[in-house]
């Protein structure tokens, strides 16, 4: 944990004193074995970031008095366009998208995604919004990305993508496709990536429809978790 995220439930004293219990709690007095005058990174979600000096530990909580200076670093211009993969994989997407600074995330069907995938536990809110956050502080950012779940494929590619990628470069990352991958790009970007597998031909043309090209990221056939990355770092 390189960020303590801070929420207004944490405040006691505001704007300048906190109280963590829990996860956090627990992180500063096992892991950072911090006490009390030590200072650590600490952010408030959505808000700035700084210092935050331990004033007391109690049994179960840690004190801390605030001193918030610094903006967060700035976002990825990316907007991820992530076919639904595994729970456990999905996991590790997540957390390496908050990571890399991506702000918009559209996780979405493809005909190689399975139907149970959608109600896996990993879905709900609550379980994303702790991703997030792990990718967050590992990143020392405040700023939550926004996740959209969009379960039927053609509707979204049709209807609304083509306005999500107005005036950026719209790239589909395909095992198949023989253009390589931009690099250096200095215009915002809409990045696909398929499921284990890829998209099939037909998702493909739809995309192709809506302004994508398809680019190959190498020989190597990647699994989602390693994609992700590889392609962001060959764009910036």
């Amino acid at each position: 944990m390189n960020l303590i995220l801070l929420s207004e439930d944490d405040f006691i004293e505001p704007p300048h004193r906190v109280r963590l219990r829990g996860r956090r709690f627990t992180h500063i007095a096992e892991v950072h074995r911090a006490a009390a005058g030590d200072e650590l990174a600490v952010g408030l979600l959505n808000g700035p970031a700084g210092t935050g000096r331990i004033v007391s530990v109690a049994r179960d909580s840690i004190d801390m008095e605030l001193h918030l200076d610094r903006t967060p670093p700035p976002p990825l211009p990316v907007t991820l366009v992530l076919a639904l993969p595994r729970p456990k994989v999905l996991k590790r997407a997540l957390v390496a998208a908050a990571t890399l600074g991506i702000k918009r995330i559209f996780l979405i069907n493809a005909y190689r995604v399975e139907k149970s995938f959608w109600k896996s536990p990993v879905m709900s809110r609550e379980n994303v919004r702790e991703y997030l956050m792990l990718g967050l502080e590992q990143a020392r950012d405040t700023v939550m990305p926004d996740v959209s779940l969009r379960p039927r494929f053609k509707p979204f590619v049709e209807d609304e993508l083509p306005e999500i990628a107005r005036g950026s470069i719209a790239l589909v990352a395909h095992p198949a496709a023989s253009d390589p991958c931009p690099r250096s790009v200095q215009r915002p970007v809409v990045a696909a990536i398929g499921p284990e597998g890829g998209f099939i031909p037909y998702e493909i043309d739809l995309l192709r429809a809506c302004g994508f090209t398809s680019v190959s990221l190498g020989a190597r056939i990647l699994r989602v978790e390693t994609a992700l990355p590889f392609f962001i770092a060959k764009l910036f």
